[in-house]
């Protein structure tokens, strides 16, 4: 059976209809031709009880596999993404977001202001990514590989993790 997975926008203008949410429709197309079957949207302001009420629905409600937020993961005032992300998991994958972060700066040096997070909040992985469809699709690159694997041992297989 495949993955679920949720997308959550983190978007002022978005969220007021102001603006169009192509990297929400981006992390949808990528997902969806790797397989994970598409459960929920939403479009939340940058607020972090809207944030966290979100990603403590999608977890423990919906039971969504597999949650991606998208925006509010800079330096700028209004990003909170990483502080409402943080208070509601369970465990920090530092790893994951330290490759994200890795591998978009060498495409680009703004990729080192990222706070993305990653975590498990019961049964669902939760990825942090950048608002735009590039960072997206860059920070999404990274961790695809992993994310089968982490969800299954998230959902506890047994099976060792050897390569």
């Amino acid at each position: 059976m495949p993955f679920t997975f949720g997308i959550i926008t983190v978007s002022d203008k978005g969220a007021r209809g102001e603006r169009l949410d192509t990297s929400g429709q981006e992390i949808r197309d990528i997902l969806g031709k790797e397989g994970f079957y598409f459960v929920d949207y939403t479009i939340v302001q940058d607020e972090v009880e809207q944030i966290s009420a979100a990603l403590v629905a999608y977890a423990d409600q919906k039971k969504i596999d597999l949650i991606v937020t998208t925006g509010g993961t800079g330096v700028s005032p209004s990003d909170v993404t990483p502080e409402a992300t943080m208070g509601v998991i369970d465990k920090e994958i530092p790893g994951m977001s330290e490759a994200m972060r890795r591998e978009s700066v060498l495409i680009t040096p703004h990729a080192m202001i990222s706070r993305a997070v990653v975590g498990i909040r019961g049964e669902s992985l939760i990825i942090n990514l950048p608002g735009s469809p590039k960072g997206v699709r860059e920070n999404l690159a990274t961790v695809l590989p992993a994310l089968g694997h982490a969800i299954e041992k998230i959902k506890g297989d047994p099976s060792d993790c050897s390569v």
